[in-house]
């Protein structure tokens, strides 16, 4: 087996320089040490999994005029945490932001864990090691309507931000629902997002109390023959993500994601976060015809092709004008109510990011697993909301029950200078200067 063993690539992430990529775009590998030698015996149980050295060093840039995790290229492993927070006043809630941009600036650019007197707790969980390798970590802060509750804050609630209200099929668990701030960690390994999520548990333990966490994953696709990359699959065994809006395409994203006119000066360049933690009753589904399923979903299952074009591609878009008795996609089909692809349906367009969870067995030995679904929207109302509605009564709610999550806004980004410096900016500082003129 070859590739750098533990020593190299922490003397490899020691001497990486700073990283830049255009917004949206995971940075390219600083050079690293050369693949050491094979070793002279074959692995042993004991040894950790080899990692790879390019993976590790690559970064997302922390500062930009809107929050990395959002338009990010995915990464296989995220976490969703939702806190209550304890400050009450404007100047402690800065402290607290402060303190929270900084934690997340060096988390996701990676560095040296600095040395501490032994007397004393560690300034570091050690998960990482000495040398916090950056491994395309983004920390995306969102706030929840309940954060605007306090005084002074009311006025300058986002103007479409509402707490999470149960739909028919809902069975919400209160302990898995809301909250003050969300923050959702996306990395390569999860132990990245575990690392980061305890060093925010750790430092701002004055301010921020868990409310509740789910992991997620998504597996890892091998590229297409024709080098692009499918969807990967949810625990239904389908592609999910098909018909996203294109995150690279800027515009699409001024006009999708980003909120801009009617929203308050502060918010301006944010976006509308929906969480939903959606448990799979994967046994049933699995004893369900294969037929059956690809009627509920509207897709060819092996490919994620319209049901109406079996031969095509999963991004080949269902043509209901031809299929307008609904023979090919059933009228009730998922993805035909979801985006009828009409005019109308044309302002309901949403951004996901979801992942995949899996969190053990329930007490009737039934597993639970299911979808941590995550999208962003410049309008919740138009745009989540919308299409959940349209979903009450679909098929699928036989097989699925959303069990928690919330609804949060997402401040702008943080500005920095050409060193990656953010001085004396930090997250949702607009809100906070607000408050003080309020």
């Amino acid at each position: 087996m070859t590739g750098p063993n533990r020593r190299d690539l922490l003397l490899g992430l020691g001497a990486l320089g700073a990283a830049t990529v255009a917004r949206g775009e995971v940075a390219a590998p600083v050079a690293a040490p050369a693949p050491a030698d094979p070793p002279a015996d074959p692995p042993a149980v004991q040894d950790a999994p080899r990692v790879q050295a390019d993976q590790a060093a690559r970064r997302v840039p922390f500062h930009g005029r809107h929050q990395a995790g959002i338009v990010t290229p995915r990464p296989a492993a995220g976490i969703v945490a939702a806190f209550d927070v304890v400050a009450g006043s404007v100047d402690d809630l800065e402290r607290m932001l402060r303190l929270l941009t900084e934690r997340a600036a060096f988390l996701t650019q990676g560095g040296v864990v600095p040395p501490r007197d032994p007397n004393l707790p560690p300034a570091d969980s050690g998960l990482l090691g000495p040398v916090i390798a950056p491994d395309n970590l983004t920390i995306t802060l969102g706030l929840g309507a309940s954060f605007f509750d306090r005084d002074g804050f009311d006025a300058l609630r986002p103007a479409r931000l509402d707490r999470m209200a149960q739909f028919p099929n809902d069975a919400l668990d209160a302990d898995l629902c809301h909250g003050d701030i969300s923050l959702q960690f996306c990395a390569n390994l999860q132990d990245t997002n575990i690392h980061a999520l305890r060093d925010v548990v750790k430092n701002l333990s004055e301010f921020l109390v868990l409310r509740w966490m789910v992991e997620g994953t998504v597996p890892p696709v091998p590229p297409a023959p024709d080098g692009s990359t499918p969807s990967a699959r949810n625990f239904l065994g389908f592609r999910d993500g098909s018909a996203n809006p294109d995150s690279n395409d800027a515009l699409a994203m001024d006009r999708i994601v980003w909120a801009g006119e009617g929203e308050p000066a502060w918010a301006q360049g944010g976006s509308y976060q929906a969480v939903r933690i959606i448990r799979n009753f994967v046994e049933r589904w699995d004893r369900t015809p294969l037929g059956e399923q690809e009627r509920i979903m509207g897709r060819v299952k092996h490919s994620g092709a319209p049901l109406d074009q079996p031969q095509a591609s999963e991004h080949q878009p269902p043509d209901y004008a031809a299929d307008a008795a609904g023979l090919a996609t059933p009228m009730d089909a998922h993805i035909r109510l979801a985006n009828p692809r009409d005019i109308a349906s044309d302002q309901n367009l949403i951004l996901r990011r979801p992942f995949n969870y899996s969190r053990g067995a329930v007490k009737n030995g039934q597993l639970d697993q299911g979808l941590l679904f995550i999208c962003y929207q410049r309008d919740l109302h138009q745009g989540f909301i919308a299409v959940q509605n349209r979903l009450n009564g679909e098929p699928l709610e036989e097989y699925i029950k959303p069990v928690g999550g919330g609804y949060f806004f997402v401040p702008p980004g943080v500005a920095g200078d050409e060193n990656g410096q953010q001085g004396g900016d930090y997250l949702a500082r607009g809100l906070i200067d607000a408050a003080r003129r309020a």
